[in-house]
């Protein structure tokens, strides 16, 4: 595994829409797992996106440390959402912010797996609402472009540690 590059605000990658992967080849694997690595242990990331590291491909991986540990999602599909809920939300691509979003509270997710295996999930409360924000980097959109007005703060690097 490697630590990549992530990318931040103002590259023009991150608004552009990531395509479907059509086959999942050691190189997507070796991807997927640079992608944890990067997002958890350089990083205290809870979820990364494969095109904050400049990928350009439909795969995020999440890990919010609770009992379903390290999940990477290929060609994810949001099919359902239900409730709503409040969210302090930071990005590892936009460094030193944070803003409140709205997410839903209850989501069903369809994805391939690291092996290529189609699974689903239902996810609630922080898990739906990192998938959620994953989601919206494989089509261009950052949390701040949901923030509701005024809650997008910069936070100093003193407040991160």
């Amino acid at each position: 595994m490697a630590l990549r590059n992530i990318v931040t605000e103002g590259d023009p990658i991150l608004r552009k829409k990531s395509r479907q992967i059509d086959e999942i080849t050691p190189r997507i694997v070796k991807l997927l797992e640079d992608m944890a690595e990067t997002m958890h242990y350089d990083n205290r990331g809870i979820g990364l996106a494969a095109v904050q590291v400049g990928v350009l491909r439909r795969a995020f991986v999440v890990d919010i440390g609770d009992e379903h540990g390290l999940l990477n999602f290929i060609n994810p599909e949001i099919t359902y959402q239900e409730g709503e809920q409040r969210c302090s939300e930071g990005c590892l691509s936009v460094p030193r912010k944070t803003g409140e979003v709205m997410r839903p509270m209850k989501i069903h997710v369809k994805a391939l797996d690291i092996n290529g295996n189609p699974f689903e999930m239902d996810a609630e409360g922080l898990l739906a609402n990192c998938i959620c924000h994953e989601y919206d980097h494989l089509d261009g959109i950052l949390f701040t472009d949901k923030a509701i007005p005024g809650t997008v703060e910069t936070v100093s690097e003193q407040q991160e540690s």
